[in-house]
């Protein structure tokens, strides 16, 4: 058995995580693979350093935009391939997608779009859905073992939200955001933390408003999408709620690859 440990993280600003302690429990937590997004820097902010000297590879993809979005791939192992583009320019000069060939599994850390700012996001949003759901099926085709991490803002299911009543109409719980994640995850995608995992109140993001990560009013939108080819290489999915450098928390993921 290979164990091949995997963590996604929307670490919300690696310079403020960094400054949090993020490096110092990267070192302890020793992951093979690291997919973070919302980086919020572009490549002279990155402390490569750092990154190097625990042993990772390094795929950032920034956005065009100062000081927002952007997403990044870590990895112990050198990628045979790997870059910083879905194909689709809009979405590159936000820095929502990077992905690492390794072995014979693809990983990907992908930042789905916000749509709560207003109508306008929500347009986008519903756009790089459907564009999204396109090319994530071309690459089960073409490369069959498939990871995709990240922050997907969306909560699939009623148990995924603290309060799916108050929040029916809030972007993110939309009924038109959570039938995509039906069609996407009967597309040849599992949700690798529900895959063996039925526990309520089990989030990854809390608004930093009214305490809501103390009294854990949380929301799960930061997932591993792995190909049904893998699902029987899974061991564990973790959601890491006590580590605290960001209003999300990292989600482990562990395969037997």
């Amino acid at each position: 058995m290979t164990l091949t440990k995997i963590i996604t993280y929307n670490i919300n600003g690696i310079r403020s995580a960094a400054s949090k302690g993020f490096f110092d429990w990267l070192l302890i937590e020793n992951p093979d693979i690291v997919c973070l997004q919302e980086i919020k820097a572009d490549q002279t902010q990155i402390d490569y350093n750092t990154i190097e000297r625990l042993g990772y590879y390094h795929t950032i993809a920034p956005a065009v935009k100062k000081g927002y979005s952007g997403v990044a791939i870590l990895s112990k192992i050198k990628p045979s391939l790997r870059g910083i583009t879905s194909g689709i320019s809009e979405y590159d000069d936000e820095g929502r997608w990077a992905y690492n060939l390794i072995g014979n599994t693809l990983f990907i850390s992908a930042y789905f779009p916000s749509g709560s700012s207003g109508d306008e996001r929500q347009k986008f949003k519903y756009k790089f859905l459907s564009d999204i759901f396109s090319i994530s099926t071309g690459l089960i085709n073409e490369y069959k073992n498939v990871v995709l991490s990240g922050d997907f803002n969306i909560c699939h299911k009623p148990i995924d939200i603290h309060d799916p009543v108050s929040n029916k109409n809030s972007s993110g719980f939309l009924p038109e955001e959570r039938n995509w994640m039906d069609k996407f995850f009967s597309s040849g995608w599992v949700d690798a933390f529900r895959f063996n995992n039925t526990l309520p109140d089990q989030y990854t993001w809390w608004s930093y408003r009214s305490g809501a990560r103390k009294r854990n009013k949380g929301w799960r939108i930061d997932y591993h999408a792995i190909s049904e080819s893998l699902t029987t290489k899974v061991i564990r999915c973790d959601i890491l709620s006590n580590v605290v450098h960001s209003d999300h928390c990292p989600v482990l993921l562990e395969l037997d690859l």
